[in-house]
C-alpha cells in the first residue's frame, strides 16, 4: 500500500517558490499545503498563484497539525531561529545552505533534531546530480588509484556587475558572500568525494567594496567576500592526506564555471561545466588513464533523473526531497543533513577566522 504523501509548507518565496515548490508538486511523496512569507502582499500573490493556504506568522504555520514538515528557503540571517522553532514544534525540515551563520548554531540544530527524532535535510543538491554521482562511483571503485591532488575552480560572474544593488548577500553578518553561496557546496563536495578536511588556510577578498542601496541608490559598503582562495589537506582513503586547492569567485567576468579535477596514481578525473546561467545543466565527465589523453565518460542512464525541467535546479532538489521523505518514514537521519552541514560550516568559519587574524 502506497503511504499518504507527507504534507509540507515552504517558508521563503525566492528559491523556495521557484525550485522547492515546483519540485514538491512533482513528487508523489509530498503534498505542498502552505506557504510563509513575512510580507503580506508577497504572500498573497504567491497563494493566488498556487492555490495554497498560508500565513505571515511563522508560529501559526507551526501550530498547524496538518503540516508534517517545513522547507526553509529564506535568506541565511533568520534561518537558524526559524529552524529551531520548527524543530521545537516537531516538524521535519529541509534547510537551504548555509544552514546558519556559524557552526555552533548548526550544532545546536543537530542536537535538537536528534533529541526530537526529526529528520533534517540540507540542500546539497550536487550529491543528487547524475554525473556527480557517477564520479563518486568511479572513486569508490578505485579508478583514480591513490589520490594525489584535488583542484576545484568555481569562477562565476553572477555578481561581477558593480551596479547590482546591495542586498543581504553583501553583508557578512547576514550570511552573505561567496563562502556561503559556493563554499558550502564546495566543502561538502570534497568531503563527500574525497574525505574530511584536516587542515585549512584561506585568503578572502572583496573586489567590489560598495554597491548602490536598493532604495536610495547611495553607495553602501560591502563587507562579504566575493573571492576565496583556499588550501586544504583532506583525509582520503586509508588515512592518506590529500592536498586540495579551491578557488571560488562570484565576480569573474567570463569565468570558467565549475571544474573539479582529481589527480591520482592511476588516472585523472575531471568534472566540469562552463554554463554560467544554469549551474546543474551542462556538466561533462572525463577520464585519462596512464599514457592516455582525456576522454569523455558516457553518462550512466541508471543515474538519470526521472524528469527534468528547463530550470536545472529543480530535478536534483526533487531527488533530494525523495531521499528526505524516505528518511522521515524510516525514522533515520537524512544524508545530506545536519552532520554534513556542520562539517561544511566549520570550514567556512575557519576560513573567515584566518582572515580576521
Amino acid at each position: 500500500m502506497t503511504p499518504a504523501p507527507l504534507r509540507v509548507a515552504v517558508a521563503g518565496l525566492g528559491f523556495g517558490e521557484q525550485v522547492h515548490l515546483e519540485a514538491l508538486k512533482a513528487s508523489p511523496q509530498w503534498e505542498p499545503v502552505a506557504l510563509w512569507h513575512p510580507r503580506p502582499e508577497r504572500l498573497e500573490q504567491a497563494l493566488a498563484r498556487h492555490g495554497l493556504r498560508g500565513s505571515t506568522e511563522f508560529a501559526a504555520l507551526l501550530d498547524d497539525p496538518g503540516i508534517d514538515a517545513v522547507v526553509i528557503a529564506t535568506p541565511p540571517g533568520p534561518r537558524f531561529a526559524l529552524a529551531r522553532a520548527a524543530l521545537e514544534a516537531g516538524k521535519h525540515l529541509m534547510l537551504e545552505k548555509p544552514v546558519a551563520l556559524d557552526a555552533e548554531q548548526v550544532a545546536e540544530l543537530q542536537r535538537l533534531a536528534l533529541a526530537r527524532g526529526l529528520s533534517v535535510a540540507v540542500d546539497f543538491e550536487y550529491r543528487a546530480v547524475p554525473l556527480f554521482q557517477q564520479l563518486a562511483q568511479l572513486l569508490q571503485q578505485g579508478v583514480l588509484g591513490d589520490p594525489w591532488l584535488v583542484r576545484l575552480d568555481w569562477l562565476m560572474a553572477s555578481r561581477a556587475d558593480a551596479s547590482r544593488p546591495w542586498s543581504w548577500y553583501s553583508s557578512a553578518a547576514e550570511g552573505g558572500g561567496v563562502l556561503g553561496a559556493l563554499g558550502t557546496h564546495a566543502f561538502d563536495l570534497l568531503h563527500w568525494l574525497v574525505g574530511p578536511t584536516v587542515e585549512l588556510g584561506a585568503q578572502l577578498s572583496t573586489a567590489i567594496s560598495q554597491r548602490p542601496h536598493p532604495h536610495t541608490k547611495a553607495p553602501t559598503p560591502v563587507d562579504a567576500e566575493d573571492i576565496a582562495l583556499i588550501q586544504l589537506q583532506l583525509q582520503g582513503p586509508g588515512q592518506r592526506l590529500v592536498p586540495a586547492q579551491m578557488s571560488l569567485a562570484s565576480v569573474t567576468r567570463g569565468g570558467r564555471g565549475c571544474w573539479l579535477e582529481l589527480y591520482g596514481s592511476e588516472a585523472t578525473l575531471v568534472l566540469g561545466s562552463d554554463n554560467q546561467s544554469d549551474y546543474v545543466h551542462g556538466f561533462g565527465l572525463w577520464i585519462a588513464r596512464a599514457g592516455e589523453p582525456l576522454r569523455a565518460v558516457a553518462a550512466d542512464p541508471a543515474l538519470a533523473f526521472r524528469r527534468t525541467w528547463g530550470d536545472g535546479r529543480i530535478a536534483p532538489v526533487e531527488r533530494l526531497h525523495g531521499w528526505w521523505a524516505e528518511a522521515i518514514r524510516a525514522r533515520r537521519p537524512m544524508v545530506p543533513g545536519l552532520l554534513e552541514a556542520l562539517s561544511s560550516q566549520r570550514c567556512c568559519d575557519q576560513a573567515r577566522q584566518r582572515l580576521e587574524r
